[in-house]
């Protein structure tokens, strides 16, 4: 039987495709299991380090946290100002890509990967934004929980019983160049929750009774970590 002779056309794209990724920033991912387990908290951290080494780190985009340990974090950094978009009588806050490759900082914190952005922005996705940007030569620091990989959304469905609309293809995270978890045990995440470091107490209330309780938490933070090891 013959062998199928290779694409000499494919062959090139790929070659052309890896020299060009040589010119792009690199892809950080802080990535948990849930809500409130310290992604945003342990990524301004790290970008703060970075300030202090002399690195030229700005907040892209920050989730408005009602978390002050986290909030506090972001004093002392440059934030590029975001786009108020008008959706439905109300006014949202989307990432300006435009405003960030004008300002071409060596890194950029861009929080909740797998947002969806509002109708008739450039693209349908933040991790779409996130690659606009690596390809200009800027770096990416971004957060994002194991709930929304395309591949894993039906088994934590099955778990939680909330299906996720906010999704990354599974290319997107793989494509990372480095991943750090950030992980801690289901209880003091539960102990979190009560103190209301994560949400308001009425709402850390209602998802404790739903989403957060210890069983569903230990299913998930078990799925992060295989995840992160393939």
């Amino acid at each position: 039987m013959e062998e199928e002779r290779p694409d000499p056309e494919k062959i090139l794209k790929e070659i052309t495709f890896e020299e060009e990724k040589q010119y792009w920033g690199k892809l950080k991912i802080f990535f948990g299991y849930a809500a409130g387990v310290g992604k945003t908290y342990t990524m301004l951290k790290a970008a703060r380090r970075l300030q202090k080494n002399g690195t030229d780190v700005v907040i892209g985009y920050l989730e408005p946290h009602a978390r002050p340990e986290t909030m506090k974090l972001a004093e002392g950094l440059e934030q590029v100002p975001v786009k108020q978009v008008e959706y439905n009588g109300m006014q949202l806050k989307e990432m300006d890509i435009d405003a960030v490759l004008r300002r071409h900082p060596q890194v950029v914190l861009v929080d909740e990967y797998a947002h969806t952005n509002v109708n008739r922005s450039r693209h349908q996705k933040r991790y779409q934004d996130v690659e606009e940007i690596l390809k200009a030569g800027i770096s990416v620091y971004t957060t994002v929980n194991v709930q929304h990989i395309e591949s894993l959304c039906d088994i934590v469905a099955s778990i939680t019983g909330i299906i996720v609309k906010e999704r990354i293809p599974d290319s997107a995270f793989d494509s990372a160049d480095e991943v750090q978890i950030v992980d801690i045990e289901p209880e003091d995440l539960l102990e979190r929750f009560e103190e209301g470091k994560v949400y308001r107490k009425e709402q850390a209330s209602r998802a404790m009774e739903h989403f957060f309780t210890i069983e569903k938490l230990t299913a998930l933070r078990e799925i992060a970590l295989r995840r992160l090891t393939e």
